[in-house]
C-alpha cells in the first residue's frame, strides 16, 4: 500500500468572518434557479446531445418552470449556435424566459454569441474568465492587474454589441475557480466588472462565485458567500449567484449553507450532470425545500417523466439512490422501517390535516408522482409487517396483526431459500399455498345455520377419518354453534382466540375473508383463512383451515 507523502495536502485556510450571521438564517423562498443543462451538463457528456436531444430537454426545463436557460457556448461551436437559432427561428423562446449564453473576453467569440442572441428579446451574456491562484501561476502566468484587465476588455466588449442588439442584455460575470481565489481579490474584481458595466438599480449584474472545484466543507463556501456580500459594491443591485460542483460530495449542502449567507440565484443541472463529479442536483435542492413547506417554485410532480427524458438526452443512468428520485428511495427492505412506514400511513390516512408525518419517508411519494405500491419490497430482511403491507395493497387481504408474524416466517424462509427479492405475487402464492391449498384431515362439506335472538343452531356436515358425519350443535353465534357440532366426534380439543373479518374486491364482486385463531394444548397459535361471497361460510371454511393447519 503506497504511503502519501508527508506535505502533499494542505488544509484550506478559514476565512477570516467574526460574528458570521449564515448560521441563524432559515431559507424561507426559493432562489432564482438557472439551468445549465445545456451547457455545463451537456459538455460533460460522452456523447453530447444532437438537436433533438436539446430540443427535448429544453422542452422539459420550461415545463418544469425554469426561467433562467443556459444554453449553450454558441461562439464555441457550430452545433451550440445552429441550437440557439433555432430556438429564436421557430419562435421556442417564452416572453418570460430569459436565455443565458457563455463566452470568453474574446471579440470574436463575443461578437459569434451576439450573432446567435439576434431576435432575443432577454438574454444573459454570462463573461468569466479564471482568477485563482493556481490558474494564474500555472495556466495563463498573468498578474492580478492583467486579470482584472482581461475581464473589463471583455465587459467593454458586451456593452460594444449590446448597443446593437434589439432585445435586453443582461450581464452576469463569474471569477472562475473563486473558490482558488483570494476573497479580497474576488470582490476587487467583481467591483471593477459592475462598476464598468454601469451598474444601477435598472441595470442589476448577476455575480456567479462559482465552486469550480469544490476544494473545502459546505460552512468555508458559507463562509466566502456571507465575505462577499459584505465586500461587494451596490449590493442591492448585485444579484449573488451560486455555481457549485461535487467534487467532495457537498455540493448540496454548500449551496443551501450559500444561501443561509445571502445568494440569491442557483445554477445547476437535473440529476447533478456535470464535469467530473457533476454540477448540484437542482431536483434535490428544490425537494429539500418542498419538505420544509418552502415552495421551490419548480414543478417535480412527475418525476418519473424528468427521469425519462434526461436519461434519454444525457445517455446517463440515475443511480437507484439517488435522492428523491432513484428507483429504490422510497422502497423499504428492513422488516422495522416496513412497519413503521406501514403504520405511518395508516395514521396519515386517518389524521385530520395534511401534515405528512410518515417514519423514514421525508417526502410523500404522491407528490413527486411516485405511488405506494413500490415503497415496501421483500427480500430476506423484510420482516412482518412488510409482508402483510404487500398483501393488502395489491391484493386486498387485510391480515389481523397477529397473524402477521406467521405469515412473515414463511415468506422470510422461501426468500433465503431463493436468495433474493420476492415479487408480490410470489408473496401472494406463499399467502395462498399455506392458507387455501392446506393438506386436509377434516373436510368441509355442507352446513346450515338459523339464529334466533338467543340462540344459533348449525347442522354441519363433513369428513373426517375417511368418514361422513353430520351433527347439530348451538351457540352464541355462527361459528361458536359450528364447533359445538364439530366437537362431537372432533378428537383434537381446542379454543377460538381470535376473529375478524372484511371485504376484498370491487363492491360489486367483493367477497368476504374471514381470519380465525385457534390454540390448543400443543399448538400455541395457528390462524385459518377462509373467502367466500357469503361471510359466514366463509367464516366456517377459515375455521376448518385452522384446524387443518394446526392438526
Amino acid at each position: 500500500m503506497n504511503q502519501i507523502q508527508e506535505g502533499k495536502y494542505k488544509p484550506y485556510p478559514p476565512i477570516d468572518l467574526p460574528n458570521r450571521q449564515w448560521p441563524n438564517n432559515t431559507i424561507t423562498k426559493a432562489p432564482k434557479w438557472c439551468s445549465v443543462d445545456l451547457r455545463d451538463g451537456n459538455q460533460a457528456l460522452i456523447n453530447p446531445m444532437d438537436m433533438d436531444k436539446k430540443l427535448e430537454l429544453f422542452a422539459l426545463l420550461l415545463k418544469l418552470g425554469f426561467k433562467e436557460i443556459e444554453v449553450g457556448f454558441p461562439s464555441a461551436s457550430k452545433v451550440e449556435f445552429d441550437f440557439l437559432r433555432r430556438l429564436v427561428e421557430d419562435s421556442l423562446i417564452p416572453d418570460d424566459v430569459t436565455i443565458q449564453v457563455l463566452v470568453q473576453a474574446k471579440e470574436h467569440l463575443i461578437a459569434k454569441s451576439f450573432e446567435a442572441l439576434k431576435g432575443v428579446k432577454k438574454a444573459t451574456v454570462h463573461l468569466y474568465n479564471s482568477t485563482s491562484v493556481a490558474q494564474r501561476k500555472i495556466v495563463f502566468a498573468k498578474s492580478k492587474e492583467e486579470i482584472i484587465a482581461l475581464a473589463l476588455e471583455g465587459v467593454d466588449l458586451i456593452k460594444k454589441y449590446e448597443e446593437n442588439h434589439d432585445g435586453e442584455i443582461f450581464l452576469e460575470y463569474s471569477p472562475e475557480s473563486f473558490t482558488g481565489t483570494e476573497l479580497e481579490f474576488s470582490a476587487a474584481i467583481c467591483n471593477a466588472v459592475t462598476q464598468r458595466w454601469g451598474i444601477s438599480e435598472t441595470r442589476k449584474v448577476i455575480i456567479n462565485l462559482p465552486a469550480t472545484v469544490e476544494m473545502a466543507t459546505p460552512n468555508v463556501y458559507a463562509d466566502q458567500i456571507e465575505w462577499m456580500t459584505k465586500h461587494l459594491d451596490n449590493r442591492k443591485d448585485v444579484i449573488i449567484s451560486t455555481h457549485t460542483h461535487n467534487d467532495r460530495g457537498t455540493s448540496i449542502a454548500a449551496t443551501e449553507l450559500a444561501l443561509l449567507a445571502g445568494a440569491d440565484r442557483v445554477e445547476g443541472t437535473l440529476l447533478s450532470n456535470g464535469e467530473r463529479t457533476g454540477n448540484v442536483d437542482i431536483i434535490t435542492l428544490a425537494l429539500n425545500m418542498t419538505t420544509q413547506g418552502v415552495d421551490s417554485k419548480l414543478d417535480f410532480s412527475d418525476i418519473n417523466e424528468v427521469l425519462e427524458v434526461v436519461e434519454r438526452c444525457t445517455e446517463m443512468v440515475t443511480h437507484a439512490r439517488h435522492p428523491y428520485v432513484g428507483e429504490l428511495v422510497y422502497t423499504a427492505f428492513s422488516g422495522s422501517h416496513q412497519d413503521a412506514i406501514n403504520k405511518g400511513l395508516a395514521f396519515h390516512k386517518n389524521r385530520d390535516d395534511n401534515y405528512w408525518e410518515v417514519p423514514y419517508l421525508p417526502i410523500d411519494p404522491q407528490d413527486v408522482g411516485r405511488t405506494y405500491e413500490s415503497i415496501i419490497r421483500i427480500n430476506s430482511q423484510s420482516g412482518k409487517g412488510g409482508v402483510a403491507y404487500i398483501l393488502e395493497k395489491n391484493y386486498g387481504f387485510s391480515l389481523p396483526k397477529a397473524m402477521h408474524p406467521e405469515i412473515g416466517r414463511k415468506v422470510q424462509a422461501f426468500s433465503d431459500e431463493k436468495g433474493r427479492e420476492l415479487e408480490p405475487k410470489e408473496i401472494l402464492e406463499i399467502f395462498k399455498d399455506s392458507y387455501f391449498n392446506v393438506k386436509e384431515h377434516i373436510s368441509l362439506i355442507n352446513f346450515t345455520v338459523s339464529s334466533n335472538s338467543k340462540l344459533s343452531t348449525c347442522i354441519l356436515t363433513y369428513k373426517y377419518n375417511g368418514e361422513e358425519i353430520v351433527a347439530n350443535g348451538e351457540g352464541n353465534g355462527p361459528i361458536d354453534a359450528c364447533k359445538k357440532a364439530l366437537m362431537k366426534n372432533y378428537k383434537n380439543e381446542f379454543i377460538l382466540t381470535s376473529y375478524s373479518e372484511h371485504s376484498c374486491g370491487d363492491k360489486s364482486t367483493a367477497q368476504a375473508v374471514a381470519y380465525i385463531e385457534i390454540q390448543s394444548e400443543e399448538v400455541l397459535s395457528c390462524f385459518g383463512v377462509g373467502k367466500d361471497s357469503d361471510i359466514a361460510t366463509a367464516s366456517i371454511k377459515a375455521l376448518f383451515c385452522a384446524l387443518n393447519r394446526a392438526f
